[in-house]
């Protein structure tokens, strides 16, 4: 495998067939070769998703999920997932997972579980009128998006510029994504993939911030809110928006909506937003 399909769909989808050890203790393994120097959140996050769900009853899907990214993992090492059995209740199950690399925490996670019931459809901030995806052209994947995203389709909004008024590369904040090729009808392989590309980009990449890198450092925490079942399959548009950076952290929000303008999920996420080191 080159570094070129170092991540295609199938790829990922092998990153998600996590190995049981024994009762609610799970290996997962990471992409070989890849260009990234440590591993994407992202992945992480998805893979402590998916070995929570395998301990939940049938039937019940993930509604929201809290992590903090402790430590960067090592491409090269497979990641311990240990899952916690919080509760389960007749209509919530909750888990907490934390995801290991030589014995050290690298992302501690909560995740909550709901069984679908109905309930009252209202949203008080519509979807943002944009351009459909059909009216976009694919962005050069080399001057805005990674090895580790290369299972999705995306179209950028004309607005977003792939490098800042500096030069420096930003991130774009408004997008298209689609998985290139069908993943199936498991609603919660369907969470998992939301849930990886729920910590692409950043909501600080055109704001122009003396900071370092221009559009934020590390991730510190994540937040992801399930509000409807979402089809990966299909066009969904990825919304961000920064709200505050003091004392060296950054916080953006963001919305993730269908092709129909429904919102489908939230999140929130906490990165470093640190003055440039002199010299």
């Amino acid at each position: 495998m080159t570094v070129d399909d170092a991540i295609d769909l199938p790829a990922f989808l092998e990153l998600l067939d996590i190995e049981e050890l024994d009762r609610d203790l799970y290996r997962a393994k990471n992409p070989q070769p890849t260009t990234r120097a440590v591993l994407y959140g992202g992945q992480v996050a998805s893979q402590a998703l998916r070995a929570a769900a395998l301990t939940v009853t049938e039937g019940f899907l993930p509604h929201s999920l809290h992590g903090y990214f402790l430590r960067p993992g090592q491409v090269h090492r497979p990641t311990i997932l240990r899952v916690n059995r919080d509760r389960d209740g007749r209509s919530f199950c909750a888990r907490h997972v934390v995801a290991l690399q030589d014995a050290r925490v690298i992302l501690s996670l909560s995740v909550s579980f709901h069984l679908p019931e109905d309930g009252v459809e209202d949203e008080s901030r519509p979807a943002p009128l944009v351009l459909a995806p059909e009216k976009l052209m694919a962005p050069d994947a080399t001057s805005v998006l990674g090895d580790w995203m290369k299972i999705f389709d995306f179209r950028l909004m004309p607005e977003i510029a792939p490098e800042s008024s500096t030069g420096a590369n930003t991130a774009p904040t408004r997008m298209w994504i689609r998985t290139k090729s069908p993943i199936g009808d498991d609603p919660i392989l369907h969470a998992c993939v939301l849930t990886y590309a729920s910590d692409f980009s950043s909501g600080f990449g055109d704001r122009g911030l003396p900071i370092e890198p221009p559009s934020g450092g590390p991730s510190l925490d994540h937040s992801l809110w399930l509000h409807r079942a979402l089809d990966v399959e299909d066009w969904f548009l990825l919304d961000l928006e920064p709200l505050i950076t003091a004392g060296g952290r950054g916080l953006y929000g963001g919305a993730i909506y269908d092709r129909h303008g429904r919102r489908c999920a939230s999140l929130t996420q906490e990165l470093l937003t640190r003055f440039p080191r002199s010299g």
